[in-house]
């Protein structure tokens, strides 16, 4: 499948739309342009399932009048359209109520070339036939797995996508870059009882990509081991997250120090910058700069300049997650972590999160703990963003002594998110698979909710 050239780096139109825009009584403006197009083929129990072929181009244009703002998106690019855009962005600002931290990024924030290479971009363009083959290959090594009865399916992607923003102080930027995907999900069966696993895996560089045999063989291996899963009584014991999905765990902590939330007043950390979230020597760091890496980017999608950084450094909270409006209205600056869709305000997000490690592996942390819950699936999660109480359904293993007894199903862990941080261990298994990456965790006692 051919790669499509870079219209949106040459597009014309942008800055055309910009002066436009300015000319219609805008005070300031920014139009943003991405075009993707992407390959996905699917399969089930070794038939072709499904083939989606995507090609698409959106422009979105954010206009302010003073103090108000308003933002509008189109994915019909023709000379019309674009004049239409421009004329109802403009009545739309007029009529929006003030908000007198809205405007364009900070100009002495902004990202100057030259940029660091980021390895963001892989030319390898997959067509149907080596998605399928690819897709076919994980499920095949998925069923093979004594006790895995069926497949529910495996899909392989691949895709690239390219994103311009020009504003009407000067920026223009350019990014371009690439996905590639492999996913699976079988059924485990014995007696009568059934147990689902499903994984999987997105990099930027194919090269960088888990083989679809690997992929499959561990999903059938975690499948076949759940079968057989039984309820526990409800009680107050050390839990353990696995790495595959620790980060969902960290993930109210990420939300808590999100600028908006803070500016919202609906953080439970909104009244602990500077103070301890976190075990001491237990760090959370963000770099934007990792080569490859999913989250990596010299810019956030206000154009602000990023910098690696730690919001949470040897425990202690360093700093919130800005955009420029949040951080207006906190009088602070943007951190660069602005992050938008095409028609509505920036939000904020880490680019490539990572919690520090500990000492002991996955084995180790069991030993350490003695007998718990070992959580290897997380559903449903509840939380209140005012006071951290959380709760979430998971399944996974009881283990004793040190090592896995049995597996568990239809279980509720929760507690007060503040306190539990306070009393993580990580483990050292950090495994690099997105925007926020943990190693294992435990923490010593838990409220277990089950039979």
């Amino acid at each position: 499948m051919p790669d499509i050239p870079d219209a949106a780096a040459r597009d014309p139109r942008l800055p055309d739309l910009i002066a436009a825009a300015l000319k219609a009584g805008a005070d300031q403006a920014e139009a943003v342009l991405s075009d993707r197009q992407a390959l996905s083929v699917g399969v089930r129990n070794g038939a072709l399932e499904d083939v989606e072929r995507q090609e698409s181009r959106d422009l979105s244009l954010r206009v302010f009048v003073g103090r108000r703002q308003a933002i509008v998106s189109t994915s019909d690019l023709s000379d019309s359209a674009a004049h239409r855009l421009v004329e109802r962005a403009v009545a739309m600002a007029r009529l929006a109520p003030e908000d007198p931290y809205a405007g364009l990024a900070d100009p002495d924030s902004l990202a100057v070339a030259p940029f660091a290479e980021l390895d963001q971009h892989d030319p390898t363009a997959r067509d149907a036939a080596a998605l399928e083959a690819a897709a076919r290959a994980a499920e095949t090594a998925a069923v093979a797995v004594p006790g895995v009865s069926r497949s529910e399916g495996a899909d392989a992607g691949w895709s690239v996508g390219r994103w311009r923003l020009v504003t009407s102080h000067g920026v223009d930027l350019f990014r371009r870059r690439s996905r590639f995907s492999l996913s699976a999900s079988v059924i485990a069966e014995r007696d009568g009882a059934m147990e689902r696993s499903g994984d999987g895996r997105t990099t930027r560089h194919l090269e960088d990509l888990i083989t679809p045999e690997a992929l499959g063989a561990d999903i059938g291996r975690r499948a076949a081991a759940k079968v057989g899963a039984r309820k526990i009584a409800s009680t107050t014991a050390p839990v353990i997250f696995e790495n595959r999905l620790a980060g969902q765990l960290l993930s109210p902590l990420v939300g808590a120090m999100s600028g908006p939330a803070v500016a919202r007043g609906v953080s439970f950390l909104k009244d602990r910058l500077g103070q301890r979230v976190l075990p001491e020597g237990v760090s959370l760091t963000d770099d934007p700069f990792a080569p490859r890496a999913l989250g990596s980017t010299a810019f956030d999608d206000e154009g602000v300049a990023v910098r690696a950084m730690a919001p949470v450094e040897d425990g202690l909270l360093t700093t919130w997650l800005l955009n420029s409006a949040a951080g207006r209205q906190l009088g602070l600056s943007s951190t660069g972590h602005a992050a938008r869709g095409g028609a509505g305000p920036s939000g904020v997000s880490l680019h490539n999160g990572r919690l520090s490690t500990g000492e002991l592996d996955l084995d180790g942390l069991m030993r350490a703990a003695g007998l718990g819950l070992l959580i290897t699936g997380m559903f449903g999660p509840s939380l209140n963003p005012n006071t951290g109480d959380w709760s979430a359904g998971v399944n996974g293993f009881w283990f004793e002594d040190g090592a896995i007894a049995y597996p568990v199903n239809e279980v509720t862990v929760a507690g007060a998110l503040p306190e539990l941080y306070l009393r993580l261990v990580p483990g050292r298994d950090l495994e690099l698979r997105g925007g926020l990456d943990s190693p294992s965790l435990l923490i010593d006692a838990v409220a277990i909710a089950g039979k």
